[in-house]
């Protein structure tokens, strides 16, 4: 494995996601346009060999992420049935996403 990896282990969406540079991520919908810059919080950060977790250092770091588009996650069937009653409800949901292409980590 080469030294000079730097990847960031980001917050986005209630969960974490592990990025690089060119990296693209699908995360919660965020109230952005297509096109625009966002920044993400960094929870770690690997530069080769140097792991750095401290807060005051990582509140230096920026990790910038560009929007590419909304999306849709796949459709979710949720089905209820109880037995001898004649209960059943149908329900389906998808989950409204964003597309992320991360730009920088400085």
């Amino acid at each position: 494995m080469s030294s000079n990896v730097v990847y960031a282990i980001v917050k986005a969406g209630g969960r974490q996601e592990k990025v690089a540079v060119g990296d693209v991520v699908v995360v919660d919908r965020l109230a952005a346009q297509a096109g625009s810059t966002i920044e993400l919080t960094a929870l770690l950060l690997v530069d080769g060999e140097q792991v750095t977790t401290d807060a005051k250092a990582l509140a230096k770091v920026k990790v910038t992420a560009e929007v590419v588009r909304d999306e849709k996650g796949p459709k979710i069937d949720i089905l209820k049935y109880k037995n001898k009653t004649g209960y059943r409800k149908r329900q389906g949901h998808r989950q409204k996403l964003t597309r992320l292409k991360v730009t920088g980590i400085s």
